[in-house]
């Protein structure tokens, strides 16, 4: 097994758009069908069978918190009594809980009904692809892999998307337990070290994730983009997947929303995330990937891809894969970020401070 680096460069973004608008004093925001960039992403979000409205209804959709009111045009916070700690709710596993399905011949789901988790099949071993939460470890990935005829003591590598808690809190009893090698990028190794989530829970820091690093293991090659936006160093991967004899290749994006609260600037935050979703649209075309993943469920509406697996007839179409699904995603994506950035510019230029707002407002 072997890891290959290479460094891709990132293309310069011209970005000149339009955006969304404020609709009443009570700080409610509309999608605005007007808005040629909503409109382009409202046109790529929904085809049969390949549904990407959650996305669109998540970025293009309401963005002004309604923790929010205008004041004299200017954005301030309700007043509210802050809630008092509590402890960490583990929910109850029917909550959660999700059957594993082998979805390719060489790649088995083993999210839950929200956190997606893709383990890769190889010669030599396991790639597992996120970890969501530290108590769905045992039910999602060690039993589902025994599920499955697989042994978790195979998972040789464990790459983590984004640092953020759903993504990374399995990764350590992994680590721990079968000595599995930890994948992030510097900068969410950093956001991982610097957050204020429980040491417990963090994985040692190990393998650290560089710009079109090929991770190869046995007879498969997964290739890593970092693509900054939702996080700082958030992870997009390529994988090579079989349906019988014919092969694809599947695509996953690290994550949709604006990592607003992880940049000193939002607009900094904001450019971030679309110039790395131009560019993974780029590399996806020109890889000519036809398989979306995704890192959440109701990003494309996976469960819903999982169940037309069990129905599907010889000669079907696999409900996974279609041509022109990866480029759309993006093309959301993209499209409700220039929105929003057109927004924010406006509103800067209005001399309306949105800092504060976007913060509190976006996960």
């Amino acid at each position: 097994m072997n890891i290959k680096c290479y460094q891709v460069t990132l293309f310069p973004i011209v970005l000149v758009f339009a955006g969304w608008i404020v609709a009443n004093a009570n700080a409610q925001s509309v999608v605005d069908v007007a808005d040629p960039n909503v409109s382009a992403a409202m046109a790529a979000a929904y085809r049969p069978g390949q549904d990407f409205t959650g996305p669109f209804n998540q970025i293009c959709g309401e963005r002004l918190p309604r923790r929010m009111r205008l004041e004299a045009g200017v954005l301030v916070p309700e007043t509210r009594t802050p809630a008092a700690p509590t402890g960490r709710r583990i929910p109850e596993r029917s909550e959660w809980y999700q059957e594993p399905v082998r979805v390719f011949e060489n790649l088995y789901y083993l999210g839950s009904r929200n956190e997606s988790m893709w383990a890769v099949t190889t010669s030599d071993g396991i790639i597992l692809h996120d970890t969501a939460f530290d108590y769905m470890v045992d039910s999602q990935i060690v039993d589902g892999l025994r599920g499955m005829g697989l042994d978790p003591a195979d998972i040789k590598y464990v790459i983590i998307a984004q640092g953020h808690s759903d993504h990374y809190f399995g990764a350590k009893r992994l680590q721990d337990t079968y000595g599995a090698r930890v994948i992030m990028s510097e900068a969410d190794w950093d956001l991982v070290a610097n957050d204020n989530n429980p040491v417990e829970l963090k994985p040692s820091k190990d393998v650290v994730a560089t710009d079109g690093m090929e991770l190869t293991l046995g007879d498969t090659t997964l290739t890593l983009y970092i693509t900054p936006g939702h996080t700082p160093g958030t992870i997009s991967t390529l994988i090579p997947v079989r349906d019988g004899d014919q092969w694809h290749l599947a695509s996953i994006w690290g994550g949709n929303s604006f990592g607003i609260r992880h940049f000193e600037e939002p607009l900094d935050a904001l450019r971030t995330h679309l110039a790395s979703a131009v560019r993974f649209k780029g590399i996806v075309a020109r890889a000519r990937a036809d398989v979306f993943l995704s890192s959440h469920t109701p990003h494309d509406k996976t469960l819903e891809k999982l169940n037309a697996l069990r129905f599907r007839n010889p000669g079907d179409l696999h409900p996974f894969v279609s041509s022109d699904a990866v480029g759309r995603h993006l093309t959301v994506i993209s499209e409700c970020t220039e929105s929003a950035l057109a927004w924010l510019t406006e509103a800067r230029r209005d001399g309306i401070s949105m800092r504060h707002s976007l913060e509190s407002g976006l996960r």
